[in-house]
């Protein structure tokens, strides 16, 4: 992560999956529905044109996430390059996260791709709230961090749903 300038930081919740249940009944294998495939498109191209850059997209090793993050590295330009952060899985803090993020390639844009309600944990741990943010699935925000050193003082530039990011795409 990039510690000497301001670091962007993209939080994006995994698109729509399969319902847990018998079909699926190993949580970190369930994949994403047709429909969930379709909409992540539309996002990922409503952030490419607003201009959305990022160097590398981090993702959750849970197969929902990572499908999520295989669509944004097919969309965005340039292409980013693509880690797995086993710190993304549910149930890590976000302190977890910042250690594991200091590991990745350094990056002036980091995307991470994870699962509800730790992104919004991680989120409100970034910019020093009490409450935790609610990320829809395909839900983004940005968030401008000085340094990995210091992730407290994090700015939240901009929230979106992936209805309006849909409706930037054409959707």
């Amino acid at each position: 992560m990039a510690t000497m300038e301001t670091c962007h930081l993209y939080l994006v919740r995994h698109a729509i999956a399969a319902e847990r249940g018998p079909e699926w009944p190993d949580d970190t294998k369930r994949p994403l529905t047709h429909r969930g495939v379709a909409r992540m498109r539309m996002v990922a191209t409503g952030m490419r044109s607003i201009g959305v850059r990022v160097d590398v997209v981090c993702t959750s090793p849970l197969v929902r996430a990572r499908q999520t993050a295989k669509l944004l590295v097919e969309c965005l330009r340039p292409k980013p390059e693509s880690v797995v952060v086993p710190a993304l899985a549910p149930g890590h803090s976000p302190a977890s996260v910042v250690k594991a993020l200091q590991r990745a390639p350094v990056a002036s844009s980091l995307m991470l791709v994870g699962h509800e309600p730790d992104l919004g944990r991680l989120a409100a741990w970034f910019i020093g709230a009490r409450e935790p943010l609610s990320f829809k699935k395909g839900g983004v925000c940005r968030i401008d961090v000085a340094s990995a050193a210091r992730p407290r003082d994090g700015v939240l530039v901009w929230m979106a749903t992936p209805k309006m990011l849909r409706a930037l795409a054409g959707d």
